[in-house]
C-alpha cells in the first residue's frame, strides 16, 4: 500500500502533463522515485531572465504533504532568492507556522500542506519576474538588484546566455 504523499505526487506530476503550466517541464528524475522531480523553467517573457534555460529538483521530504519540498537551482541564475548553492528561498517553501526568527514573513506566506507543486513553480516564476530582496538568501545578487541595477542586468543577462549555450 502507498502512503498519502506518494499518491498525491502522482497525481500532481499526470496533472502538470496534462495541464502543463507555460515556461516549464517537470518529470521524475528517476522513474522509480515520484520524490524527486526535474525542472525546466524558461525565463518568463518580459523579464530579464527571458529566453534562459534553468534547471533545477524538486526534492520532497518523506512527510509529504506536511512538510514542503526542497528545490535546488542546478542552472545558475543570480537572484537574490536562491543560496550560492542553488537553494531557492521563498516563503512558500519554508516549513508551516510561524518563524520567531522572521517576522515579516506570516504563517499565510509559509508551506501549508493544501499547497501543491503547481503553486511552487508559479511562484519561483514570479521570484524570477520580481525578486524580493527584503529578506535575500544571495546578499551579493540582493545588494547589486537594489544599487546597481544595471551591472545586476548585465550579469543576468551573462547568466541567460550561458543557460542556453547548457541546453
Amino acid at each position: 500500500m502507498t502512503d498519502y504523499g506518494t499518491e498525491l505526487l502522482k497525481r500532481q506530476l499526470a496533472e502538470l502533463a496534462k495541464n502543463p503550466i507555460d515556461l516549464v517541464s517537470v518529470g521524475l528524475t528517476d522513474d522509480s522515485n515520484v520524490y524527486d522531480w526535474e525542472i525546466l523553467i524558461m525565463g518568463p517573457d518580459g523579464t530579464l531572465y527571458e529566453g534562459g534555460f534553468f534547471r533545477a529538483r524538486l526534492v520532497f521530504p518523506p512527510d509529504f504533504p506536511n512538510m514542503p519540498p526542497t528545490m535546488t537551482f542546478i542552472s545558475r541564475c543570480g537572484t537574490p532568492n536562491v543560496y550560492q548553492d542553488g537553494k531557492v528561498c521563498i516563503s512558500i517553501l519554508h516549513p508551516p507556522g510561524e518563524d520567531a526568527m522572521n517576522s515579516q514573513e506570516s504563517a499565510d506566506e509559509r508551506w501549508r500542506p493544501i499547497l501543491g507543486v503547481e503553486a511552487i513553480l508559479m511562484s519561483v516564476i514570479s521570484m524570477l519576474s520580481d525578486p524580493n530582496d527584503e529578506s535575500p538568501a544571495n546578499l551579493d545578487a540582493a545588494v547589486q538588484w537594489r544599487n546597481d541595477r544595471q551591472g545586476f542586468k548585465k550579469k543576468v543577462r551573462q547568466v541567460v546566455r550561458k543557460s542556453q549555450e547548457m541546453c
